[in-house]
């Protein structure tokens, strides 16, 4: 059997920054090397210039996929969030892999709309979150549910129970960072001058004019990091600061998780079914009762407990678990 992954990211398998690309362009290359061990022909498309073999797995360029040079009959297609190329390959089954949010208008003006009704295709959701709020005016042929995985990036041997006074934000979109930011200036810093707050994934030249007034508060932008480096800040820090406004799964929660560091949420969107107060998470209110925990579990004794559970959960999102429902449905499409 052959089997295209398709996506449209500038990467290859032989890429220097493994584990500096993104959540979509990580969980593409794990899961195709994963399916190359089962024995299964793995062919995986991104943006790259020549191809790679690695065994059963061949990395290869998307130009060559669209301009039909290419003579490798397909027998699934799998293709992270765009489904134009469905229309290239009509006798393939055809599975959508949907990462991300898509409404109708979104649809029509990515022109994504029309290859989605005119195929026959499989629809898999990160989430349940995610499949709940996707119209149901998509013919999809059917829908189901494989959550996203851990990536091996962030695997971890010992638990460090030995925990800096360091809260982390390291979601990408900054809807609630201004929030955080200030209440952190007024009611964190003013009765806990040795708490530091990290923010990464912002660019941090968007807050270049208050850097000095901000850092003098202990908050730091670092920006984009490699994966490596992340997981060594998750594992000593006391908590990570992720509200959950827009998250369709929330890859950075299970990472902070996999390195025994509880969330810090509101609980909304996909970390609703995710976040488990006071076992893998704190699930707060509002920004008032953001601060009262994060002074809480900086002036009390570490709870190892909390870190064990965090790290438990990560296990239930382990690929070898979560392979076994990718090639169930790639046996049923």
């Amino acid at each position: 059997m052959n089997i295209l992954f398709y996506c449209p990211f500038k990467f290859n398998l032989n890429s220097k920054n493994v584990s500096s690309l993104g959540g979509i362009e990580s969980l593409n290359i794990d899961l195709c090397k994963e399916l190359a061990k089962k024995n299964l022909k793995i062919f995986l498309a991104t943006y790259c210039n020549k191809e790679i073999k690695k065994k059963n797995l061949t990395n290869i360029p998307i130009k060559k996929i669209l301009s039909n040079k290419s003579d490798i009959k397909f027998d699934v297609i799998i293709s992270s969030n765009d489904s134009n190329i469905f229309d290239k390959f009509k006798l393939s089954k055809k599975i959508l892999w949907m990462h991300n949010t898509l409404s109708i208008e979104k649809s029509l003006r990515k022109n994504k709309f029309f290859s989605i009704m005119r195929n026959k295709i499989t629809v898999v959701f990160v989430s349940h979150y995610l499949k709940n709020i996707t119209s149901k005016l998509y013919l999809f042929n059917k829908r189901t549910v494989i959550k996203n995985f851990l990536s091996r990036n962030f695997q971890i041997k010992k638990l460090n129970y030995n925990r800096k006074k360091i809260i982390v934000w390291s979601v990408q979109r900054n809807i609630g960072l201004n929030e955080t930011i200030q209440m952190w200036i007024n009611k964190v810093y003013p009765d806990n001058p040795k708490l530091k707050f990290y923010i990464y994934g912002i660019d941090k030249n968007k807050y270049k004019s208050e850097t000095k007034y901000l850092n003098n508060k202990n908050i730091y932008f670092f920006g984009r990091i490699k994966k490596n480096e992340l997981k060594k800040i998750y594992s000593k820090s006391l908590g990570m600061i992720c509200l959950g406004y827009d998250e369709t799964f929330c890859l950075n929660a299970l990472e902070a998780n996999a390195c025994g560091l509880p969330l810090l949420t509101f609980g909304k969107t996909a970390l609703k079914d995710y976040a488990i107060n006071n076992f893998n998470s704190y699930i707060i209110k509002d920004y008032d009762d953001l601060a009262k925990k994060i002074h809480s579990i900086s002036n009390e004794k570490i709870n190892k407990k909390i870190i064990i559970n965090s790290f438990n959960k990560s296990k239930e999102y382990s690929l070898n678990l979560i392979v076994k429902s990718w090639i169930r449905l790639i046996n049923k499409v």
